[in-house]
């Protein structure tokens, strides 16, 4: 259970992706996946190394992980390229 909090975060990020991919009409669940892992690395960043507000022995990095993946889903689809 040492890596419970990575694959909960892996998969949260999964989950996001596809769920956003649902919503915004089925564009494409790789560019999605890749986005939201992009998003997942920055939130952990700056959960843990930025602000200091957690450790990766801890579960308090994985919300803000999920955070970041959600933003960067927002951004991504707000200002992609619609040709």
């Amino acid at each position: 259970m040492q890596y419970a909090d990575i694959g909960a975060a892996l998969l949260g990020g999964l989950l996001l992706a596809w769920i956003a991919d649902l919503l915004t009409g089925r564009r494409g669940f790789g560019g999605a996946s890749l986005v939201s892992g992009v998003g997942l690395a920055c939130g952990w960043f700056l959960a843990v190394r930025v602000f200091a507000v957690s450790t990766l022995d801890s579960w308090v990095w994985v919300p803000w992980a999920l955070t970041g993946s959600v933003v960067c889903l927002a951004t991504f689809f707000l200002f992609r390229n619609k040709r």
